[in-house]
């Protein structure tokens, strides 16, 4: 019997093209794997990057890739090895999938994140096809299960992982300095009392800068364009301080904060990446979570950013993908960002949409912040 044909949306590399694309439904085929409606996607950089076929690669005998890799899902039909999910749960799937290598240690103990050969694989990335379509089939471990109550924002999941995975590195790395983790008797957090900075106030840098204010920094967001706008309307309500980098400086901006501890960067724009880094605390940590397309070369302070880097004990570490943790950990803290702030992080999805608006919303002109595609 002819599989049924379900709406997806893809990108066709060899022909450079973006289409909808009539993709058989999956079905089950192992024990331990569900299938799941797709709720809403989120749509990123990443998603429109691959839509310039600057990277993007097609499972192994398919000529196109289904795109999607921020979901929201529910799941309709389990097999018989599912333990902990049923029919009509809530989910968001993780990305990344682990190499073949047995000798890859991260990958075999679930860690594909940081897989050591990067032969791994990535849903509406590379080789596996995402979740830009009305169903798909899922293994049960690399599903996070999601309240209902968070239904309206559970697409923002896989964006604040980015953040997630970061701060908690961040904390491992810092627990070489005395007293940097700092727990507060009044539970305002581990980072009270210390100052963080996000470079830029997208989707990753305003689901970050929540993350940062519950736990507890004095939070300033350092974006582009000057007040008032509805992002810096949006940092207001979380109690972060937005800064116009059109109207302050980089040495500016240090003045008017103090030492600052954490830099947690989410533009992916390299000279304003590097210029920030001058101005990093003593024993301050730099998150890096941009990947900016390749570039003509750009001047930095090389000399004194490698001073202060030294004289200063200062870390930088990236941050790309996540674990089932971090998944877990972004489920809480979306439910702790709409306790606190319900407008606010409801006001970063800019707009739901219909499939039929995919091409504007790959390859038109970027605007608001989080958009999505409802299926359901």
């Amino acid at each position: 019997m002819t599989p049924k044909s379900m709406k997806a949306v893809g990108v066709v590399p060899a022909q450079r093209e973006l289409r909808l694309i009539a993709h058989p439904e999956p079905a089950l085929t192992a024990p331990h794997e569900l299938k799941i409606r797709t709720v809403e996607v989120g749509i990123c950089g990443t998603d429109r990057e691959i839509c310039t076929f600057a990277y993007g690669q097609g499972p192994a005998g398919s000529d196109y890739l289904i795109l999607g890799h921020e979901c929201l899902g529910e799941v309709t039909e389990v097999g018989a090895a599912v333990q902990d999910l049923k029919p009509g749960d809530l989910v968001v799937p993780s990305v990344r999938r682990p190499c073949a290598d047995r000798g890859c240690v991260p990958c075999r103990e679930g860690r594909q994140d940081f897989c050591c050969t990067w032969k791994f694989t990535e849903r509406g990335i590379n080789q596996v096809h995402g979740f830009m379509t009305e169903s798909f089939v899922e293994e049960e471990r690399y599903l996070t299960p999601v309240p209902r109550d968070l239904r309206d924002v559970a697409v923002m999941a896989e964006p604040l992982t980015i953040a997630e995975k970061g701060l908690a590195q961040a904390w491992q790395v810092q627990q070489r300095v005395p007293g940097w983790e700092h727990h507060s008797r009044d539970g305002k957090g581990r980072g009270f009392g210390r100052n963080a900075v996000v470079l830029g106030a997208g989707p990753i840098g305003l689901l970050g800068a929540m993350k940062l204010v519950i736990e507890g920094f004095r939070v300033f967001i350092y974006s582009r364009s000057a007040k008032p706008n509805f992002k810096a309307d949006i940092a207001a309500q979380i109690g972060a301080e937005y800064i116009s980098n059109l109207e302050v400086s980089v040495d500016e901006l240090a003045q008017r904060t103090g030492n600052i501890d954490l830099i947690y960067e989410a533009v992916g724009e390299g000279h304003l990446t590097f210029d920030v880094m001058r101005v990093l605390g003593i024993n301050g940590v730099y998150i890096l979570t941009g990947i900016p397309a390749e570039k003509a070369p750009v001047p930095v302070f090389a000399d004194n950013i490698m001073r202060h880097i030294t004289l200063k004990n200062q870390a930088i570490i990236g941050t790309v993908n996540a674990s089932p943790m971090d998944f877990a950990d972004a489920i809480r803290d979306l439910g702790e960002f709409k306790r606190r702030w319900p407008a606010a992080v409801g006001a970063l999805i800019t707009g739901r949409h219909k499939i039929d608006a995919y091409r504007e919303l790959l390859v038109g002109k970027a605007a608001g912040i989080k958009n999505v595609i409802e299926f359901a």
